[in-house]
């Protein structure tokens, strides 16, 4: 009986463990920290061994195969030692694939994967028996238990990439590389291009790659990279023969000479990068035949994703908007740039190596103040400290928001965008969101 060791008690781990289990796999689950009560349970109720709190190397280094939670980085010494013997290290993306026939959609980018992951899924449900899961949802690996989807839309990080051998999506998206998790690739920004790219390591051309051929990073990749799928990119600058572009207020889409069009007026996501990243979901629609009226519907009644400019309330006739999945500096610049008030900035956390300066024309352009929201905000003091009459410090949401809510005036933006990660005072960027929509509310 081949012996499978999960390291990692959250969602992909326990699915991991569900088909593992199912498959014949003796199971074994480790994690360093705590395991919630909901997956205690359904543990305990399917027999699996775990333990928290510590990992039992005599437990885990006996193991043929070894999944690993996408959290945890190589560098820990345990991880060290499991690839000094030899034993195979995979993600729950590779593990899970291996059990399925279905035509898999993979999603990533360093920013828009859950919101075009969700589009995406929008798109294909009305027509298709389809799961949506990775980094979204339940997990990959419990879907392909219990659901046996025959299409799957798959959000996925570059962490999970790096743990794949055979990985192969029939459709693959890549949305754009900007610098981000370089504390886990040695800050060599190539190291997580090569990363993004795994995506489309094991393609053939019998499958798609979907790709922003405005991005002058993922351009110069491919030009020095040749690959072997077949392309699909799209463009807000130029026309695309084969994939998607921008002409005037259409959205083109070609693919074997067939075309779609699709209006972009009546969009339900605001803002330049939205289109971008419904071209790319129309695209994967338009490749799996889904009809284009369907396609229409479907993007103009789309409501988008939870803490992603997500318009909480107005009040006094200022509006409040929580993005606090912008966890790097891209992100919360397609923020400020979507803005057409005069902007109270929320921004700040645990910085990952942030160059803030892609920011600094909205700044002047849009933001009237700033509220610094971090355990050390002294960079962002540096950076922004002469642009912005108003610049403040604090170290909890609620007063962030109060002091907000003093500074903004009628017609004016209230914004959360934080451009880091939230570990350092939040539990996730979702705590921090709830946080900031609580407040808000409580005003």
């Amino acid at each position: 009986m081949k012996r499978l060791v999960i390291l990692g008690g959250g969602e992909s781990g326990v699915g991991t463990a569900l088909l593992g289990k199912d498959k014949g796999f003796d199971v074994f689950v480790s994690d360093k920290g705590i395991i919630k009560e909901k997956y205690k349970e359904v543990l305990i109720h399917n027999e699996i061994e775990f333990e928290y709190g510590q990992h039992t190397e005599a437990k885990i280094l006996n193991a043929n195969v070894i999944m690993k939670s996408p959290g945890i980085p190589d560098k820990t010494v345990l991880v060290q030692q499991i690839r000094a013997k030899g034993i195979a290290v995979v993600s729950e993306i590779e593990f899970a694939s291996k059990f399925t026939d279905a035509t898999l959609v993979a999603i990533t980018g360093s920013n828009g994967k859950t919101t075009t992951a969700s589009l995406t899924y929008h798109l294909l449900k009305q027509e298709l028996n389809v799961g949506l899961a990775g980094n979204i949802g339940d997990s990959f690996a419990k879907q392909i238990l219990e659901e046996d989807f025959a299409n799957y839309v798959l959000e996925i990080s570059s962490f999970q990439l790096d743990d794949i051998k055979t990985f192969k999506p029939k459709i693959a998206v890549l949305l754009n590389i900007t610098p981000d998790h370089l504390d886990r690739y040695d800050y060599v920004f190539e190291n997580y291009i090569a990363s993004k790219f795994r995506i489309v390591e094991n393609q053939t051309k019998d499958d798609y790659f979907i790709y922003d051929a405005d991005d002058e990073v993922i351009d110069s990749w491919l030009k020095q990279h040749p690959i072997q799928s077949t392309l699909l990119p799209f463009s807000l600058t130029k026309q695309i023969e084969n994939g998607a572009y921008l002409d005037k207020d259409n959205i083109k889409i070609t693919i074997d000479n067939n075309q779609i069009i699709m209006p972009t007026a009546n969009l339900a996501l605001e803002g330049k990068h939205n289109i971008k990243n419904a071209m790319a979901a129309s695209t994967v629609a338009h490749l799996l035949k889904i009809r284009k009226q369907t396609i229409r519907e479907s993007l103009e009644n789309f409501q988008g994703v939870e803490h992603r400019l997500e318009h909480v309330l107005k009040i006094n006739k200022v509006q409040y908007i929580n993005d606090s999945k912008a966890t790097n500096v891209n992100a919360t610049y397609y923020a400020l740039e979507s803005m057409d008030a005069p902007t109270v900035w929320i921004v700040g956390g645990q910085d990952k190596g942030n160059d803030y300066q892609e920011l600094f024309q909205f700044v002047n352009e849009k933001v009237k103040a700033i509220i610094c929201l971090g355990v050390d905000n002294q960079k962002l003091m540096e950076n922004f400290g002469n642009m912005v009459d108003i610049i403040i410090e604090t170290q909890y949401m609620s007063e962030a928001v109060k002091i907000a809510y003093k500074i903004a005036e009628a017609g004016e933006n209230v914004l959360l965008s934080p451009a880091c990660a939230s570990f350092d005072l939040f539990e996730n960027y979702e705590d921090r969101g709830r946080q900031f929509k609580d407040a808000v509310r409580n005003l």
